[in-house]
Parts: C-alpha cells; sequence; structure tokens
C-alpha cells in the first residue's frame, strides 16, 4: 500500500515564506525588534504543539509550538503554559518532528553547554597544570606538544568546525523533510549513506598516520632534539583520528535533533582520560603516558554519546512505518571538500607556529602551547552560543526562512564579540598573575612565566578575529551547500601569517610567532565579514561593524583599569581576583552606557534568570 504525503513544497530546496518584522515600532530598541522578529517567525510548515524536545539523554525542554497565539508571542515566543503548568509538550507524543525553538529553550541549551563546556576546559587546564607540573616546559614537552598536532587537527577537521559544518546542515535537512511527510526516515537514511564510509575513511588516515609518523615528525618540527620520542607520541595520538571522527559524528547528529549534554560532555571525558594516563603511566613511560591518554580520552569521547545517538535513531516515525525506509543518501561531496579544506587551512596555523617555534631554543614551543591554550579561553566560552544556535541557522534555512537565521546570526555576533571582548580584556590586564597561579609550581619556574604571560598577551589581540570566524563561517555553510570563499579567506589569513611569522620569528622570537597568528586570523575575518550576502547569510555588514567598535572601545578602557588594579597588589591570586573584578565592572558599565547589545542582552537575561529563581523559592 503506498501512501500519498500530504501536498508540501519541494523538499530539496528551501521553501519561501513572508519576512519576519523587522523595523523596531515607535518605543522599542532595535534588540527588542529583532527578538520580536525572531519569535513572530512562521516556518514553512507548521509543526504540532505536541512533538517532544530534550537536551541531552535526560533533560527535557519544551520548544513552543509551531504557531503560536499572540499572548505567546508578546511573551518572547514562548509557549503557553500546558496542563502541566510549565508550558512543556504533552508527553508522549514524539513523531520525529522538532518545532522552532524558543528563547527559553535557547537559553536552557546554552547553559546546559555552558556548564559542560567550562568543565571540559576546567579539566583542560588541569591537564596542561599536570604536563607542566610533571614535565615542565622542555625538549620532553616539546616532543609531545609535536605528536599533539594530530589530536589538535583532528579536533578541528572531525569535530569542531570540518564534519559538523557538512553533517548538522545535512541532518537538519533529513529533519525537515521528515517533518515534511517524506516517505521513510531521511534521518536514518542519511546515517546508513554517510556513516560507513566516513567510518573506512577515519581508519585509513589513522592507519597511514600511525606508519608515517618518522616522515610526519620530520615535517612538523625538523628542528627537534629528540625526534625518537616525538615519534613515539605521535602513534598514539594517531589512533584519535578514527575516535574523533566517530565522536564529531554523534555530535553533529545528536546537537541536529537539539540534544546538547551529551555533545557538551565530550572534553570532560577526553580531559579525565589524558589527566589518569599522566598520573598513572607518568613514572613508567614518561611524557608517552600523555600521548596515551589521548588515545583513551578520543575512545571515552564517543562512549559518552552512544547511548544518546541510539536512542535517537531507534525512534520510528508514521512515514517510515507505513512507507518502508528511505534510500540511502550520502553526502554532498563538493560541501565535504569546502568544509574539510577551510578547516585544514586553520587548523594550520599551528603547523605554522610549531614549525617556527622548532627551530627556536628548547621550550618556545611549550611556551607557545600553554599561552594559546589559556588566551583561548574567552574564545572557546563565545562561540558556546553559536555551537547552540548553528542547527537553528541550518534549519531556519531548510525551511526557506532567511530572515529568522539573519536576525539569529547578527544578535550571535553581537553577543559572541562581548563575550570574547570581556576575556581578551581580562587577559592582556592580568596576564602573568592568571599564568603564576595556574602553572608556576614544580618544573614550571618563574622564568616560563614571564615568557608565557607575554605571548599569551600578544595572542590575545587575534581573539575577536577568532571569534568572528567561528560565528561567520557557520553562516556560509549552514545551507549545506559547498563554498569555496571561507576557503580563500582562510588561505589569505594563512599567508599573512606565515610571511610576518617568517619575517618576525628571527628578531622577536615567539612573541613574533603569536603576532603573525593574530595578524592572519584577524584578516581572514573581515574577508569572511566583507563577503557576507548571497554567499551566505545576508546580514547588514556597516551595523555589524558600528556593533562591533561599542565593546571594542569598551574593552580597551576596561584593560587599562584592569591592568591597574591588578599591580596594586604582590600577592597573584589578589591581584587577579582584583583585576578581573575591576575588567568586569568596568566593561559592563561602558558597554551598557555605549548601548551595545550583546551587552544589554546578556544583562537582560541574568536579570530573567535571576527572577526566575527568586520566583522559584518564594
Amino acid at each position: 500500500m503506498t501512501v500519498t504525503p500530504p501536498r508540501t513544497p519541494r523538499t530539496d530546496g528551501p521553501v519561501p515564506v513572508p519576512p519576519a518584522r523587522s523595523v523596531a515600532r515607535p518605543g522599542e530598541t532595535a534588540e527588542e525588534a529583532a527578538e520580536a522578529a525572531d519569535a513572530t517567525a512562521t516556518p514553512s510548515t507548521a509543526t504540532p504543539s505536541t512533538a517532544s524536545t530534550a537536551i541531552g539523554a535526560e533533560t527535557a525542554v519544551g520548544t513552543g509550538a509551531g504557531t503560536r497565539t499572540k499572548a505567546g508571542a508578546d511573551r518572547g515566543g514562548l509557549p503557553s503554559p500546558g496542563a502541566d503548568g510549565g508550558g512543556l509538550p504533552a508527553a508522549g507524543a514524539d513523531d520525529g518532528e522538532l518545532p522552532p525553538p524558543s528563547r527559553g529553550f535557547l537559553a536552557k541549551a546554552t547553559l546546559i553547554t555552558a556548564v559542560l563546556s567550562v568543565a571540559g576546559s576546567l579539566l583542560g587546564l588541569v591537564r596542561d597544570q599536570a604536563l607542566a607540573r610533571l614535565f615542565g616546559a622542555g625538549s620532553d614537552t616539546d616532543a609531545f606538544l609535536v605528536a599533539w598536532t594530530v589530536p589538535e587537527f583532528a579536533a578541528t577537521l572531525l569535530i569542531e568546525d570540518g564534519l559538523a559544518f557538512a553533517l548538522i546542515p545535512a541532518f537538519s535537512m533529513a529533519l525537515a523533510r521528515r517533518a515534511r511527510g517524506v516517505p521513510g526516515d531521511p534521518v536514518r537514511a542519511l546515517v546508513a549513506g554517510t556513516l560507513p564510509r566516513l567510518s573506512l575513511a577515519f581508519v585509513a588516515v589513522g592507519a597511514l598516520f600511525i606508519g608515517l609518523a618518522p616522515q610526519l615528525v620530520d615535517v612538523l618540527a625538523p628542528g627537534l632534539p629528540d625526534p625518537a620520542l616525538a615519534v613515539d607520541c605521535t602513534r598514539l595520538t594517531a589512533t584519535c583520528v578514527v575516535s574523533f571522527g566517530l565522536a564529531g559524528y554523534c555530535s553533529a547528529a545528536l546537537r541536529a535533533h537539539r540534544r546538547y549534554a551529551a555533545p557538551a560532555a565530550i572534553y570532560v571525558a577526553y580531559n579525565t582520560g589524558i589527566i589518569t594516563g599522566m598520573f598513572v603511566l607518568g613514572g613508567h613511560w614518561g611524557v608517552r603516558s600523555a600521548a596515551a591518554g589521548v588515545a583513551v580520552g578520543g575512545l571515552l569521547m564517543v562512549v559518552v554519546q552512544l547511548p544518546s545517538l541510539l536512542r535517537e535513531l531507534r525512534k520510528r516515525t508514521v512515514n517510515e512505518v507505513v512507507a518502508g525506509q528511505e534510500e540511502a543518501r550520502p553526502l554532498d561531496t563538493l560541501l565535504l571538500a569546502t568544509v574539510l579544506l577551510f578547516a585544514l587551512c586553520r587548523q594550520s596555523q599551528v603547523l605554522i607556529e610549531r614549525f617556527l617555534a622548532s627551530q627556536l631554543p628548547a621550550g618556545a614551543i611549550s611556551h607557545l602551547n600553554y599561552a594559546q591554550k589559556v588566551a583561548q579561553m574567552p574564545m572557546i566560552l563565545s562561540v558556546m552560543v553559536c555551537t547552540v544556535t548553528f542547527p537553528v541557522v541550518a534549519r531556519a534555512l531548510a525551511e526557506g526562512d532567511t530572515e529568522r537565521a539573519r536576525s539569529r546570526v547578527e544578535r550571535d555576533l553581537a553577543l559572541a564579540a562581548c563575550v570574547v571582548l570581556l576575556g581578551t580584556a581580562a587577559v592582556v590586564a592580568c596576564a602573568p598573575q592568571i599564568v603564576e597561579v595556574l602553572f608556576q609550581r614544580g618544573a614550571f619556574t618563574a622564568r616560563d612565566t614571564a615568557a608565557t604571560a607575554g605571548v599569551m598577551r600578544v595572542y590575545a589581540l587575534g581573539l575577536l578575529g577568532q571569534t568572528l570566524v567561528g560565528v561567520l563561517v557557520r553562516s556560509y555553510f549552514s545551507a549545506g551547500r559547498g563554498s569555496w570563499y571561507p576557503v580563500g579567506a582562510m588561505a589569505a589569513g594563512i599567508v599573512v601569517t606565515s610571511w610576518i611569522g617568517a619575517l618576525s620569528v628571527g628578531a622577536w622570537g615567539v612573541y613574533g610567532i603569536a603576532a603573525a597568528n593574530a595578524t592572519g586570523i584577524t584578516v581572514t575575518a573581515l574577508v569572511l565579514l566583507a563577503g557576507m550576502g548571497p554567499r551566505s547569510v545576508p546580514v547588514g555588514i556597516r551595523d555589524v561593524l558600528l556593533e562591533l567598535s561599542r565593546p571594542v572601545r569598551a574593552a580597551l578602557v576596561a584593560t587599562l583599569a584592569g591592568s591597574f588594579a591588578a599591580g596594586r597588589f604582590a600577592d597573584p591570586a589578589a591581584a587577579l581576583a582584583a583585576g578581573g573584578l575591576t575588567v568586569t565592572v568596568t566593561f559592563l558599565l561602558l558597554g551598557r552606557a555605549l548601548g551595545s547589545q550583546g551587552v544589554v542582552s546578556a544583562l537582560r537575561s541574568v536579570r530573567s534568570v535571576t527572577r526566575r529563581l527568586s520566583h522559584g523559592r518564594s
């Protein structure tokens, strides 16, 4: 028996929809107008209010219905309370369809992602502290950090950027096709057409890296004093190509299904494996124990996500039961090629740094590594919101709602810029105190602290560029189509990084390498911003630049004030507390006074959470 699906728009392309309201009404701020536009945007196909949505494996979060009442829209798009009084959809109904997410859903998803990501980052600091304490900053750690290049590349290509840019839009399109009543299950068809082939590719590349480890070390760091140790570590870390590939696949699929807890927990599991490996095996294997920990941590990244993904894939929809399984669908080759090339170009900055630093005195690579890991924490925090909203943008484009996608991207840019600039101000103002508190113990000396702090301040100058690249590139790939423009933009930045690094390393050493990194990524960000339009989500470039200028000015003043406050205390912990508090208060006050949308939105969210907590206690 063949069931004819209801009359729907074409399932292989965007569907035109009426534009959402984008002009502020009298007495309404631009931020409120943008939020109202997002709240009242109507998707191309109405979704039932009984669909269920969950974050992670256990936490259920209401997302609202596709058709909203006026009262619901006036509350920012949140659904009216249901029978349970909490606005959650009716239990037990699950046809595999995901309704448009409300602001409440996005806030809760971001909170869960932030908590778990911060936990992973803190464990990453513990990992780096353990590495510094156990092995210092010398030839052994340089050898391990050369081998660390493999998991760094694998994380960027397979988890954070490359593969996610291809898979999340693909899963979003499959979910949209399922919601439109396509016979069979497009989600399972996508898995059947992609996972086996990608798994074979992961195994082949991992085996190739293990076999060519000596040649790889020679290319990455030709001036390394102990290449044999680096080769041993590289063979252990190369196993992460397989584990990271599978972990990245699970993360992309789960985020497209709006399950965020398990993907956000992967770095908790990963760093736990590395730390355990160093302390358990360090006495016998030396720095090789850290490489063994990478191999174990990679497997744990898959283990923490697999149960959630299997639960999603076991769900059966009405269309699948009636019409059977849809034909397997592989990924678009052009899309996969462009996203992987972009991620490869972006991560090649690390290759340039390690290559140039390998010819400097021992410890140079380690100083660069420690400085970069700490300096990048504000950037990691700033792109959390984009990690949550990327599937939202991809789903909006899959449904043809470009206005909702544009509004979301512009707000992501404003909020992410504020977060990273606040962190940048704190890093520049308190760099010596941060490094001393975190690392100066054991084999890590005061000399290492001074060198690392100086490099960290230079690195921090490129954090805004790093964040803008992370937000903007998602706009280019969120429609699920291949684009060579981001690859060209990243290649331009790499050329700048290489040229400046080669010219400055002789005179300025590690400081020249860090300055080259900051300049190159900033060039890439500007090129990506200049190309926004027909190639991606069409944001207003002039409006974005004007909005970015406000938190930049606030960050400059906050940096000076924080540096002055930190210099009043001799104790590094007290100096860090005073400097950090001064930076935060100054930045928020100035940002609010200047009308920064990101600061205003963040403060409004804090007030909303505080109000809800106080109501919950009463």
